[in-house]
């Protein structure tokens, strides 16, 4: 089942997000701070993100971090899956690919592009997205942290 953040999903969703930061699926870590902002943001219904809760058999199993924005490029909603996490315990259990049968389902008539990242360290991921379909787009990315 996938299901849109409660508030009682708040412990939940913050130890999986250090786990997440911590297990090599990122290149930095991250504030704790910045995990309650975007825990606040999407339980008050930002229209730029959606938290989602991913549950196996009853208990919550994982989560994923949407983000959504308007590209030029696409010339339409462009979905950024920001952040998937599944445990330990849960995984090879389909629910990646559970995961992403629903994101097409619920934002297909909408979306003109779907946009994820992933470190090269992260090859088990790399392989899931390449099978559902993503491919490497050849573009640098810069930031600029403020």
């Amino acid at each position: 089942m996938i299901r849109d953040i409660r508030g009682e999903d708040l412990g939940e969703y913050l130890a999986m997000s250090r786990a997440f930061y911590a297990g090599g699926a990122a290149l930095h870590p991250v504030p704790e701070g910045n995990f309650k902002e975007t825990f606040r943001r999407c339980l008050a219904g930002d229209p730029y993100c959606r938290l989602m809760m991913l549950e196996h058999q009853g208990h919550i199993a994982g989560y994923a971090l949407l983000a959504l924005t308007y590209s030029n490029e696409v010339g339409g909603l462009c979905v950024w899956v920001d952040e998937v996490f599944v445990k330990e315990e849960y995984r090879s259990c389909g629910l990646g690919r559970a995961f992403f049968a629903w994101l097409r389902e619920t934002y297909d008539s909408a979306a003109k592009r779907y946009r994820l990242e992933v470190c090269h360290s992260n090859e088990g991921a790399a392989r899931l997205y390449a099978r559902l379909g993503f491919e490497p787009l050849p573009y640098e990315q810069m930031i600029l942290d403020l």
